[in-house]
């Protein structure tokens, strides 16, 4: 992904949060999975130094669950906020371009 990659445009349609690229691409992410793939640590879990994993649950599915807003953080990444309460992941372009391909 090229570092200059950025949003031009970000809308709600349906139950998916569609993002035009700066390259004139466009992705669609289902918001339910949007949830289910936070980055963040009561998602994910965090590590130690020793790379062990303690907490998340990235296996829990959130049905029914939207996207209520985003907020852009810098030139790298979007703060999505979800109808749940959730909005402590930051997903960055690079996460966002990632799993759009799987």
């Amino acid at each position: 992904m090229p570092p200059t990659l950025h949003p031009t445009d970000i809308q709600i349609i349906g139950s998916e949060l569609a993002i035009k690229w700066s390259d004139d691409t466009e992705d669609f992410y289902p918001m339910e999975r949007l949830r289910a793939l936070s980055p963040s640590a009561e998602n994910m879990g965090e590590q130690d130094l020793l790379g062990n994993t303690y907490g998340g649950d990235s296996c829990e599915r959130f049905p029914g669950v939207r996207v209520t807003g985003w907020q852009q953080i810098g030139g790298y990444a979007l703060l999505l906020s979800f109808s749940d309460g959730h909005k402590t992941g930051i997903y960055s372009y690079a996460y966002l371009k990632k799993i759009s391909e799987e």
